[in-house]
């Protein structure tokens, strides 16, 4: 089996689609996943940019300790506030601030950026994680605990 990942909003290097873009939705996607390894005891969501103009990159999403029987995130889980959520779940802070998801905004006229969401296998079911912590905390926390991981990528520009 392989560890895969889909959206019913966009595939593989598709266009984000408007409604997950900053100024027209900020609405995190439906994500959906199988073939998780055994001894998955949780799982993590991220959406990076690696395209932003900062040397470091941009975290839109960081998302933790999703139950092991879940395997679909529904469109709009992201939610700042994290109502959306399965139980259990904490979201951490991205790099526009908030604890939830921020959708694409890069400066017009920078080219294109790639969003690429992350599901990582957990190894247990709770990193010691918070609202409080940036992507950089949440990727330490991971780096340790990833049992395996998939991806989606999709591109976004603002040619302004």
């Amino acid at each position: 089996m392989t560890f895969t990942v889909t959206s019913n909003d966009f595939r593989d290097g598709d266009t984000l689609p408007e409604a997950h873009v900053k100024a027209h939705g900020d609405t995190s996607p439906h994500l959906a996943w199988s073939g998780a390894p055994d001894g998955t005891k949780s799982f993590a969501v991220t959406c990076y940019d690696p395209d932003a103009p900062t040397g470091s990159g941009f975290w839109h999403w960081t998302v933790a300790n999703i139950p092991a029987d879940v395997t679909e995130l529904p469109r709009g889980a992201g939610a700042v506030g994290g109502a959306n959520l399965p139980g259990g779940a904490v979201q951490g802070r991205t790099d526009y601030g908030d604890a939830g998801f921020g959708g694409a905004a890069p400066p017009p006229g920078h080219g294109p950026h790639r969003y690429i969401f992350t599901v990582f296998a957990v190894d247990a079911e709770k990193l010691d994680v918070t609202a409080d912590n940036s992507g950089a905390v949440f990727g330490f926390n991971l780096h340790f605990h990833t049992l395996a991981r998939a991806q989606i990528t999709a591109v976004y520009e603002n040619k302004g």
